[in-house]
């Protein structure tokens, strides 16, 4: 996986990271600054999803940030929030994650060739 590609990774992964930050911040906060955490948040987001795609094909950029999204998410829940993580939300993440990883390694095979 080339630097480039990699970038590409980091920005899709900084765009979850950001999407679920601003989903905490609605829990968290009072309504004034909640409402301007959430937009600036989605903006950041936004804009590292949209870098990502400079790299990265749209779908594995879409599937990146919802992956990161989706754990950060959870673990928020869990962490700060004491929502319970069943077994069946940790197999859907372990494969979520694998289906990443296997998006990620077929599709620099395919560009490669």
């Amino acid at each position: 996986m080339g630097s480039e590609t990699r970038k590409g990774y980091w920005w899709a992964v900084s765009a979850g990271v950001n999407a679920s930050l601003a989903a905490i911040s609605a829990k968290f906060f009072a309504s004034e600054l909640k409402y301007g955490l959430i937009i600036s948040l989605n903006v950041v987001m936004w804009g590292c999803y949209v870098n990502s795609m400079k790299t990265l094909s749209s779908l594995q950029a879409t599937v990146t940030n919802f992956a990161t999204n989706f754990l950060c998410s959870g673990l928020a829940g869990f962490f700060l929030f004491h929502e319970e993580l069943p077994l069946k939300w940790f197999a859907g993440a372990a494969l979520i994650v694998l289906g990443v990883i296997v998006l990620s390694k077929s599709s620099s095979k395919l560009h490669s060739n």
